[in-house]
């Protein structure tokens, strides 16, 4: 099984095309979400939207987009954190309140959710979807601030855990990140326009040029005055999830000033330093582990070669009620190239090891192709905490680094010769950047110190 991201945004202020722009936008980042889509316009007067279950070139046709007419946009692709999955928990979610409408795409999840949503249960408040971002609609509408810059301030001061977060009204864009910066988010502009996504590879999707990155604990409301900019909370230590780095993020953003593909490689090369091996050739996982197959096989000097290939045409992974189908839906996702292999010391990189099924499936079909010795490279350390920010890991019992004490142990539980993970020195050095504070990523899932500190369970 491998880790999920949860969602990724997309808005769009003053364009005539902000539909349009918000759908190419969303493309660009359905990487981060593949289970729904959604796009709300806004024509300064009426909002006009369109949400389906699916990838966004199923949930939107050329006669959907027409329809939503407008200047001002916000979309989303969702993967399921919290909520079911359910057309209902799709997003933007789109509210009418006492100020008139209101629409809420968020990437991230709030750690105390469940507390703010018992106390609104109790004052009387009915919600319409099991996710954690309509907690955040119930605050506003219940909020005793006249000004919605105001409201949205006092709202964003209490929740807590991780969220980019876009807010649209029929005339002001909201834009706001949770005060440790868990997740990626950056403004771009377009000649007169605005747009801000969750990656930088979404505004490039777009012709945007990047502004700057949002804030740690700020906000910034803009309409037709301009732009206004503000603090819910003081500025705290950065705790970008590193997680974007090694998987989540495509290898063409820049995040931090950091290139994702040659922070990937710098990984691999990391580990290479760390874990070397006499070998005959270095494969990745793909996609996201190639760069640092590249960078282990770059610093090791051991020959890259593409020992496994995608299926770029099959969908999400499901679960099979058999192991000969498990099997099976390994093989239609991946190949082993027999010519690369056979008769080989293989060294596999990989991102991360969640479970250990999907490693151990793996191993296996690079045995089955003839390799001779197979040593499994992992470029991050073990993951032995689950995360609260808006990942999909399993429970602390179920994370297969915590099913055994060695590392020999856990190769052979795999099926593999020798097993290897990146140091959390080594990961540091790769993800973070040159700033006071160090660590200045979120490492939670490896070293168990998570960036807040309630509502944990």
């Amino acid at each position: 099984m491998s880790i999920q991201e949860k969602c990724g945004v997309f808005g769009v202020f003053n364009h005539p095309q902000a539909a349009d722009l918000t759908y190419y936008g969303l493309h660009a980042l359905q990487h981060r979400g593949q289970e729904s889509a959604g796009i709300v316009t806004s024509t300064g007067e009426k909002f006009h939207h369109h949400r389906g279950m699916g990838l966004v070139t199923q949930v939107f046709t050329r006669e959907i987009l027409d329809s939503l007419t407008g200047d001002m946009a916000i979309g989303h692709v969702r993967y399921s954190t919290s909520g079911e999955s359910l057309l209902q928990n799709a997003q933007p979610l789109v509210f009418r309140y006492r100020e008139g409408n209101l629409a809420i795409a968020h990437n991230g999840n709030l750690v105390n959710a469940e507390l703010e949503r018992k106390l609104l249960h109790d004052q009387g408040g009915i919600f319409q979807t099991t996710t954690d971002t309509e907690v955040i609609a119930h605050l506003l509408a219940r909020s005793s601030r006249e000004r919605f810059e105001d409201a949205a301030s006092e709202v964003l001061t209490r929740i807590q855990g991780a969220f980019a977060l876009l807010i649209m009204t029929e005339k002001k864009l909201l834009i706001a990140l949770d005060r440790h910066g868990l997740r990626p988010l950056t403004i771009g502009k377009l000649n007169d326009s605005y747009v801000v996504a969750s990656e930088t590879c979404a505004l490039a999707a777009v012709d945007a040029k990047v502004w700057r990155e949002v804030e740690p604990g700020e906000w910034l409301v803009i309409d037709e005055q301009g732009m206004q900019t503000g603090r819910f909370a003081p500025r705290n230590k950065l705790s970008l999830c590193s997680f974007e780095f090694v998987y989540f993020a495509r290898p063409d953003s820049v995040i931090h000033g950091k290139s994702v593909l040659a922070t990937r490689k710098d990984l691999g090369r990391n580990l290479a330093k760390e874990h070397a091996v006499e070998a005959d050739v270095v494969i990745g996982v793909p996609d996201s582990s190639v760069p640092a197959a590249l960078g282990y096989a770059e610093e090791s000097g051991v020959p890259y070669e593409m020992g496994l290939v995608k299926n770029s045409y099959v969908g999400r992974s499901f679960i099979e009620p058999t192991q000969d189908l498990r099997e099976l839906a390994v093989r239609l996702k991946l190949s082993a190239v027999e010519d690369v292999l056979k008769g080989k010391r293989v060294v596999l990189v990989d991102d991360s090891i969640i479970r250990g099924t999907t490693s151990r499936r793996i191993v296996k079909l690079i045995r089955q192709a003839g390799a001779r010795e197979v040593h499994v490279r992992i470029s991050s350390p073990k993951v032995r905490n689950p995360c609260f920010y808006g990942i999909d890991m399993p429970t602390k019992e179920e994370l297969f680094a915590n099913k055994w004490d060695e590392e020999d142990a856990m190769g052979h539980a795999i099926g593999a010769d020798t097993l290897a993970f990146l140091s959390e020195q080594g990961l540091l050095d790769a993800v973070g950047v040159d700033l006071d504070e160090i660590p200045n990523r979120c490492i939670a899932c490896f070293g168990g110190a998570y960036p807040t500190h309630t509502f944990l369970t």
